[in-house]
């Protein structure tokens, strides 16, 4: 496994040499325990071909350069909850899946399967991201090379890590900062709106691939917990059937939409650790317990995990009132 893991190494050179560090550890000094390899990249596997290709010459994509897509792990999660709280667009419908956090994107599912997400080739893809930048004109590569005599390296390291709303706001890549001081400074007003504006234009995108929009899913750390963005991402997408209960989205509520909205509007907590946990389970054969209508796990998160079955707290469920399940979406 670590030999085909060197060999992906230059895919992922931010992330996977410290992995293979870390794997290569934990065999030296538990050379019995068996480890797994959960990519991130999985639940887009078979992305259509379409959707897949980058717009280059074709001889690259012999070399693997194509659209991989990440936070596969929540996605895969998101899914299996939408099925767990009843809703039937998570086997047959139109989902737009929307994990903001610290690195956000977001993925287009047609009856369960992917079909296009936003971050492409490397993570930097997409929407403007707490420090990444997101989709940029790739003329700026030499035209920073032109003017500011920025190498590769450099380009890499602005993108990744100068960029996204730290960029734009030069204060903060923290959205809660950011809302606290929008109405003060024009740069973390801007670096909101700009974040927004760009979440909503991939939604009506992915709306128009999808043929239209059954339901809408935020997570991650702002998906889950800043009812002002949600808010303003959805404005204006009334158009698709989105209509939002502004109280239900003040309070996090596991579902947001309006009773009269065509589209249901849906809160989930993600859990990518118990993903990498029943992976692991599966592929090793460790078998699963359940308590209180949960599967409980001990995980170890390194994309490339051990975990062993342990008792875990579960959270205090609600009740989705348009499915009539009990939902831990409500929970943000």
């Amino acid at each position: 496994m670590v030999a085909e893991l060197r060999r992906l190494s230059p895919f992922d050179p931010d992330h996977m040499p410290e992995e293979i560090l870390l794997t290569e550890a934990f065999h030296r000094r538990f050379p019995d325990l068996p480890q797994v390899a959960c990519f991130d990249t999985a639940f887009h596997h078979n992305l259509p071909r379409v959707a897949r290709l980058l717009p280059i010459p074709r001889r690259y994509e012999a070399q693997g350069v194509r659209r991989y897509g990440f936070h596969g792990l929540s996605y895969a999660f998101l899914m299996e909850e939408l099925a767990r709280c009843g809703d039937q667009a998570a086997t047959k419908g139109r989902v737009i899946l929307a994990h903001l956090g610290n690195g956000a994107s977001l993925a287009a599912v047609r009856d369960g399967k992917s079909v296009d997400t936003s971050m492409s080739f490397t993570p930097a893809a997409g929407v403007p991201m707490s420090t990444r930048s997101g989709d940029l004109d790739p003329g700026l590569v030499w035209y920073l090379a032109r003017t500011e005599k920025m190498n590769d390296k450099q380009f890499n390291e602005m993108v990744n890590f100068q960029s996204g709303l730290l960029g734009i706001s030069e204060t903060s890549s923290d959205m809660r900062d950011l809302l606290e001081r929008e109405t003060q400074d024009v740069r973390a007003a801007e670096a909101v709106a700009l974040f927004c504006y760009q979440v909503k234009k991939w939604i009506g995108a992915f709306a128009a691939a999808l043929g239209g929009l059954d339901t809408l899913v935020f997570a991650g750390g702002i998906g889950e917990n800043a009812a002002p963005v949600r808010g303003r991402i959805c404005d204006g997408l009334g158009f698709l059937g989105v209509k939002l209960d502004e109280k239900r989205n003040a309070v996090n509520e596991g579902v947001i939409s309006a009773p009269a909205s065509r589209v249901a509007v849906r809160v989930i907590r993600t859990d990518e650790e118990l993903m990498i946990a029943k992976t692991v389970c599966q592929v090793l054969g460790l078998g699963c317990k359940k308590q209180e209508g949960e599967l409980n796990y001990d995980t170890r998160h390194t994309h490339c995990g051990t975990a062993r079955p342990q008792t875990r707290n579960s959270e205090p469920a609600g009740m989705d009132p348009a499915s009539g399940h009990e939902d831990r979406c409500a929970h943000s």
